[in-house]
């Protein structure tokens, strides 16, 4: 079953552009070792406030790659510009 981890962080509008960059380099980085990762997206609520929606093939996939990902390079970049981070994950039961 697919798991949507929806991460909610705070960061200053000045580094707009890093955050994007950033985060297309930690989902590159991602795929490039892991495998279960079927959609990323990044949006803004507001301009401090960003969601990462990442959809996961299944939990097994999401929790190796909590597993690993911490003190990689591209994590620890991605989130040297996040404050106030917050995570929620969706197990996905019906998609219509």
């Amino acid at each position: 079953m697919s798991i949507v981890s929806v991460t909610r962080f705070q960061a200053d509008p000045a580094d707009a552009d890093q955050v994007r960059a950033r985060h297309t380099a930690l989902v590159s980085a991602i795929r490039a070792e892991l495998s279960g990762l079927t959609e990323a997206r990044l949006g803004r609520l507001d301009d401090q406030t960003w969601v990462g929606v990442w959809r996961w093939d299944s939990a097994a996939s999401l929790r190796t790659a909590r597993q690993t990902l911490p003190g990689t390079a591209a994590a620890t970049e991605a989130f040297a510009v996040a404050r106030e981070v917050t995570a929620e994950d969706i197990e996905i039961l019906d998609e219509l």
